[in-house]
């Protein structure tokens, strides 16, 4: 019954003795005819120990004909649905502690939970029951003690519902204070010898870093870029970057980011993307230049789809984690010969001992090679004897969200870096994504192979679309951009906001789920109420003065409810804390004017120089709201940079415009 699903990780089920069905109200009363329990469960293509439990126990005939005929089988992928992964996460971690991938809830046929857990192996294993135990337990509980699984399931309903509360409003004022602690916080936290902050296992704190170097620009304290710096540095030379390829791995299992999980998603590489051509652009910093230039080859040959960028790469291959990555000493020596597969074992660290699994070793850089040339050749040669090995399977599901981060990526690197090409990247997917996910004014949350999914976009989707397109609008100076992204942000508000909170985000819209799910709390992605924060901050400093005085209210509300997570959840709140940044810092907005003439260098400089959050609009004198009465000076381009609503004098030279960012 999965055969036709839109979703990669579905289909991979499809063949499953397992008579996986859905997520339907039809799936549910079926559940209430045959008056039994629902099982439901909860994985996405690229989970290593997701395949590890198919095999093992949904590929079992005897273990299927089990499932079969005590529960109706509901298959959910948490990226096509993450307003069902939201809820029943919430649930799995109230009653175990703990949560993650593959998820396995036991439900009522009406949906509430009672029982829930991740992976079960075939057998028992220490204190973990077999799944097969697990079933027959639920099965006898819901033959002999069904009123106590129902006060269990009403008792986790309950829970579920309090969650998702708004947070209150005004508890921690928006300000230069609470960015202060919010940053020392963090900064108390680093790991100051190996990069990141806490311990193992390292996910890449992607917006926490934007937050640093955000930080750094608006105070000038050094200490908040410095830390971003090693972080990025310690990861870009790490087994979780791909030394041969780029892009970067989901996290490190271990503190040195040297073995990392080895699937690849696009919401990591987009959001790292973001953040290096930021450093680079600031900096100058060669590392984070390369990591730009590599990671958008690694989106373009590995991620790139007809309708905008594949969702990741698996992190097995045939069925063996990590095994394409992965290198010993006789295997270099073997593809490069002896003398260059010494030396290519000395500069990637790949020991007779290993690092990873079976003494091989995935491949670290600690410092550059002193030849380049050689470097490069050497790199080449390895990627085509990788590309001769068993290759991870791609997950082609096409997420809305994760691809509008992309764009914002790609256009941001491309304007701050003079890279052209990135901005083309960036119009295709938009102009691919808007033609194929829009559908009546809505956006959908993902597609495959050019069939838009029925699952309704999340707020996540509009909040960060729209940020997409307020962004090309800046970068391209296209109208039909900025048109289109105040669009999706309106449909956003009326959609997600809550009427009884100003200020508050609901994430879907919640139909046939038990409860409507709502979490602002920044994780492996930002929290669709901290998007949805960005995007009213981009659109406060674009939109005509009428409509930009709504968005800018609404901001002030959502970021008064999130002040509680900075201060009390720092590391939780990284997006929030970027977009705060931005907010205190003015916001700041450049209106370059220009001659009909233009060859576009004062723009340029903008992009080189802007601080992170602050908005760039070029074109001609009242072209724009920002630039309604400026206009060139002596006929040369003029640069007006606003504070607020405090703005200096026009410059016409990129030095001085330099000058007021330094």
């Amino acid at each position: 019954m999965l055969g036709s699903a839109t979703s990669p990780y579905l289909r991979q089920h499809a063949d499953n003795p397992v008579h996986w069905q859905e997520w339907s109200d039809t799936a549910l009363n079926r559940a209430r005819d045959r008056d039994v329990p629902v099982l439901l469960s909860v994985g996405y293509a690229a989970c290593h120990w997701c395949h590890v439990m198919a095999h093992e126990s949904f590929e079992d005939d005897a273990t299927a004909a089990q499932m079969n005929r005590d529960f109706v089988c509901i298959k959910v992928d948490r990226e096509e649905r993450p307003d069902i992964d939201a809820i029943y996460m919430s649930a799995t971690v109230a009653m175990t502690g703990q949560g993650g991938w593959p998820m396995t809830c036991f439900l009522t046929p009406a949906g509430a939970p009672f029982y829930a857990g991740t992976y079960y192996p075939p057998r028992p294993r220490g204190q973990i029951p077999s799944f097969r135990q697990v079933l027959s337990a639920v099965t006898e509980a819901w033959a002999q003690r069904r009123a106590d699984l129902d006060d269990t399931a009403a008792k986790v309903r309950e829970h579920i519902v309090v969650n998702t509360s708004p947070l209150p409003s005004g508890t921690v004022a928006v300000d230069d204070r609470l960015l202060a602690h919010g940053v020392r916080t963090v900064l108390d936290e680093e790991d100051r010898e190996l990069g990141g902050f806490g311990g193992a296992p390292k996910f890449p704190p992607s917006a926490l870093l934007e937050a640093l170097i955000r930080h750094t620009e608006r105070t000038g304290d050094t200490a908040a870029l410095d830390a971003a710096g090693r972080t990025m540095h310690a990861m870009g030379r790490g087994g979780i970057y791909d030394q041969l390829a780029g892009g970067f791995a989901r996290y490190s299992v271990d503190a040195a980011w040297v073995v990392p999980h080895f699937e690849k998603m696009l919401y990591d590489n987009a959001q790292l993307l973001r953040v290096y051509a930021h450093l680079a652009r600031r900096t100058g910093d060669p590392l984070a230049h390369r990591i730009v230039e590599e990671t958008v080859t690694f989106l373009r040959r590995d991620l790139r789809v007809s309708g905008g960028f594949a969702s990741s790469l698996d992190a097995d291959a045939d069925g063996v984690e990590g095994s394409t990555y992965v290198w010993t000493p006789d295997e270099l020596i073997e593809t490069l010969g002896p003398e260059a597969g010494r030396w290519a074992a000395e500069l990637f660290v790949v020991t007779d001992q290993g690092t990873f699994e079976h003494g091989r070793s995935t491949l670290q850089l600690p410092a550059d090679p002193d030849d380049r040339d050689r470097f490069d050749a050497v790199r080449a040669t390895l990627l085509e004897a990788r590309g001769r090995r068993v290759q991870p399977s791609r997950d082609d599901k096409i997420v809305t969200a994760w691809n509008a981060m992309t764009i914002t990526a790609l256009a941001e690197a491309g304007a701050g870096l003079g890279e052209t090409g990135h901005v083309e990247e960036a119009v295709r997917c938009a102009d691919e994504l808007l033609a194929g996910h829009l559908v009546g004014g809505r956006l959908r949350r993902s597609s495959l192979g050019g069939v838009v999914g029925d699952s309704d976009g999340g707020l996540d989707d509009h909040a960060a679309m729209s940020t997409a397109l307020l962004t090309l609008f800046q970068v391209t100076g296209e109208t039909r951009w900025l048109g289109a992204g105040l669009g999706l942000l309106d449909t956003a508000i009326e959609v997600f906001a809550d009427p009884e909170a100003p200020g508050a985000w609901f994430d879907a819209t919640g139909e046939g789920l038990i409860a409507r799910p709502r979490d602002p709390i920044d994780g492996a992605t930002p929290s669709g109420a901290s998007l949805m924060a960005e995007a009213l901050l981009t659109a406060s400093m674009l939109a005509d003065t009428g409509k930009a005085v709504g968005y800018a209210e609404l901001l002030e509300h959502s970021l008064s409810r999130a002040s509680v997570l900075v201060a009390k959840l720092p590391r939780s709140a990284g997006h929030w804390m970027s977009v705060m940044s931005a907010r205190v810092a003015g916001p700041v907005q450049i209106a370059v004017a220009q001659t009909a003439a233009s060859e576009h260098a004062m723009a340029r400089a903008a992009w080189t120089h802007v601080p992170g959050g602050a908005v760039v609009v070029a074109g001609e004198q009242d072209s724009h709201p920002l630039l309604v009465a400026r206009g060139p000076v002596d006929g040369r381009d003029a640069a007006y940079v606003c504070r607020g609503t405090v703005c200096g004098l026009p410059v016409t030279d990129a030095e001085s415009l330099a000058v007021q960012f330094r």
